[in-house]
């Protein structure tokens, strides 16, 4: 089995795909010179291609991007990865990010349909969508919730990705998530999606590609979507407007990529999160899934991207590449907060699900623009391949907000909330609140010895973290820091046999400070960067048409989290755990997705070792995911798919008082290919949260009730 860790980035992966800061391939020659002379260097260099093609069954890929490393078979990397694919996204009619991601038990969500946004977890980490990257490049995302129309992969890194990618935004160090954006076939494809999904949303999604040229060197792909009406909200709503087009052109040597995109979200009775009270000894029983707890919030997004790359073979072992993006960003919302009803000071939902609420307006913006230049070859030094990457990234980042907030609460129950009192008389404009900066350089070296059944990686990345924050009444700098840090890598995959591979890895995250935002008696300090380690050793096997991984890690980090009125740093979260996971095909039309993790989170170097030991917060101890796929014998075109999904209870709090119960929950469907009047036709039907089951989502000390049952129909046609 060749190993291609710089092989082909996808061709055209653009968007300004870029901080994949590594890419391009071919497979490795071995090439041994006369004892007495000095090792002949041979570039081979890289030269960008399709897409790793699919697995067995389609739901996944064979391997994927991984930024400064370049592209590879998920059995020549020393991580624990996942790529799924647009089929997959198609048939479970995924909507958003939050829906494909949790296929794998490492990954929860804790946020809602419906929500203020979305976030996620992996090994325990929080990870939000502000921290997913585009073809590479962080910062071009919406930051709240992110659709899948125009998405062609997407690929999950579990662990810091640091050295790979670089600084997310946010500093996620639970794992990495890129997204890859569609491109033009070489088939012709018009296709006509129709939505409907409970209660009373409906949409149109248009999907559009053609390649044009004597050798079909350029692309235009277009995906277009309007969606909206009453969601899985009581008298809420949920309107999605989105536009997405790329281009491309592929030459013997010259590639490039452009992609331009438009998002207008706009939700009324979003699902929003809540703390519960200090003093109380019991969680209130988790409300129905279609109440909001705050009715009259309203949220409205939008984000503009325009993003290019180009690569170009410097010779035929050697290629660079440049890329560049810019987004623009405005989220204005009705932003409710709980408090004391008589004093206004935050306070959280007590047992019986009471609590106060004061209204207020919560606008911000951002301004990002994230660049990555590279260079990947290959070459051999004696019996000694090589493929090397060196790259440089920036993304710097203005943002800013306006908190107004009103001065009367009522008092409500989170089983039958109150209307939200009188807001503010007057709604502030929007200030900057911060300007970062993150800077990068970074080179890795993966050498292969004994015929690539030995591949040692070896890298580092020097970043750079500036960051200034401001008083959004004043304009006054409030606190500043620049930090760098080295962040090093070193991993190995060793293959005993053809479709066995033993592998492991070191690796560290940096984090950059955040800037504490309003409602915290430190608001505007900026919080100093941090840094966390992964170790992690697995085993891979290849089955022909199913394979299974075994793999244990730890991670550690500072913990930063609420602290009375304060927020900051408070001791130290250490995630060990298990991970197990099987993917393909078990037989000719029946698909396999199955995954469990057992995870220790724990507490330490806590505040003079009050919750020393204690269970990290929000970290479940097991997961469990089965998802099959089927393809019916007795009626051609039918195929049923189901998946259930476990998580075990979680604390919500470091002194270990107050926790939330297990839940099981189980999704099924259903779709049916046909042909109408020549056209291939597919009807899909699937249903989430089949039993209806009302349960509490956790992220840190927060919750929000899940989304319940939700029905979703479609029907696609190509012309």
């Amino acid at each position: 089995m060749s190993y291609r860790p710089l092989s082909r980035p996808p061709m055209l992966r653009p968007l300004a795909a870029a901080l994949l800061i590594a890419s391009g391939g071919g497979a490795m020659a071995q090439s041994a010179p006369p004892a007495t002379e000095l090792p002949a260097v041979v570039v081979q260099g890289s030269r960008a291609g399709d897409l790793e093609p699919v697995y067995a069954g389609g739901q996944v890929a064979r391997g994927g991007g991984l930024g400064l490393l370049g592209t590879a078979d998920v059995m020549d990397t020393p991580f624990s990865t996942v790529n799924y694919t647009s089929e997959l996204i198609e048939d479970i009619q995924a909507r958003t990010l939050a829906d494909i991601i949790t296929n794998d038990a490492s990954v929860r969500t804790t946020t809602s349909t419906g929500g203020f946004g979305e976030d996620f977890q992996i090994r325990g980490f929080s990870v939000g969508t502000g921290d997913v990257g585009m073809n590479g490049l962080y910062g071009l995302l919406s930051a709240n919730r992110l659709p899948l129309e125009f998405v062609e992969r997407v690929e999950v890194l579990k662990g810091p990705g640091t050295l790979m990618r670089g600084i997310p935004p946010n500093g996620s160090i639970g794992g990495s998530i890129n997204v890859v954006t569609k491109r033009a076939h070489d088939e012709p494809l018009t296709r006509l999606t129709t939505t409907y999904t409970t209660k009373a949303n409906v949409g149109t999604h248009l999907d559009v590609g053609r390649r044009f040229g004597e050798n079909n060197e350029w692309g235009i792909r277009f995906n277009g979507v309007v969606r909206g009406g009453e969601a899985s909200i009581n008298d809420g709503r949920q309107d999605l407007g989105l536009g997405a087009l790329a281009l491309d052109f592929r030459g013997q040597r010259l590639r490039w990529s452009l992609d331009a995109i438009y998002q207008d979200d706009e939700v009324e009775n979003f699902r929003s999160q809540i703390g519960f009270a200090p003093n109380i000894t019991e969680i209130p029983t988790a409300p129905d899934g279609r109440i909001a707890f705050y009715p009259g919030t309203t949220l409205t997004q939008r984000d503009k991207t325009i993003a290019s790359r180009l690569e170009y073979d410097l010779t035929d072992n050697l290629t660079g590449h440049v890329a560049l993006g810019y987004r623009d960003n405005v989220v204005r919302q009705v932003f409710p907060i709980s408090v004391n009803p008589a004093t206004l000071a935050r306070r959280g939902v007590d047992a019986d699900g009471n609590f106060g609420v004061m209204n207020s307006y919560y606008d911000s913006y951002s301004e990002t623009l994230s660049s990555d230049v590279g260079l990947q070859a290959r070459f051999d030094t004696g019996t000694v391949g090589h493929a090397l990457s060196v790259g440089v990234t920036r993304m710097s980042q203005e943002a800013g907000n306006a908190y107004s907030p009103g001065t009367t609460a009522v008092s409500s129950n989170i089983y039958d909330p109150s209307p939200l009192p009188a807001n503010a008389s007057v709604r502030n404009s929007m200030r900057r609140a911060s300007e970062t900066t993150l800077d990068s350089i970074a080179i890795a070296d993966t050498l292969s010895f004994a015929q690539d059944t030995v591949l040692l990686t070896l890298g580092a990345r020097k970043q750079t973290v500036k960051t200034e924050s401001y008083s959004t009444g004043t304009g006054a700098k409030t606190g500043s820091y620049k930090a760098d840090a080295v962040s090093p890598l070193a991993g190995i995959v060793i293959k005993p046999v053809d479709n066995v591979s033993v592998y492991g890895n070191f690796t560290e995250g940096l984090t950059p400070g955040r800037v504490v935002g309003p409602g915290y008696a430190n608001s505007g300090e900026v919080l100093s960067p941090y840094k966390s380690k992964q170790y992690e050793a697995g085993v891979k096997v290849d089955w022909g048409s199913v394979t299974t991984s075994a793999a244990i890690f730890q991670v550690a980090r500072p913990s930063a989290q609420e602290d009375g009125d304060f927020y900051g740093y408070s001791g130290e979260q250490r995630n060990r755990g298990l991970e197990l996971s099987a993917y393909g095909e078990l037989q000719p039309g029946l698909r396999l997705m199955a995954s469990a993790a057992f995870t220790q989170g724990t507490l330490t170097k806590t505040q003079d070792g009050i919750n020393d030991g204690n269970r990290a917060p929000g970290v479940p101890s097991r997961t469990f995911n089965l998802g099959l796929d089927w393809d019916t014998p007795w009626v051609e075109g039918l195929s049923l798919n189901g998946r259930a999904s476990h998580t075990s209870s979680t604390y919500i709090s470091d002194a270990n008082t107050l926790s939330l119960p297990a839940v099981t929950t189980f999704d099924v469907g259903a779709r049916y290919r046909t042909k109408v009047a020549g056209k291939n036709v597919v009807l899909r039907a699937n249903i989430d949260n089949l039993t209806d089951k009302k349960y509490w989502l956790a992220s840190g000390s927060f919750a929000t009730n899940a989304a319940g049952r939700s029905v979703m129909l479609s029907a696609s046609v190509d012309f």
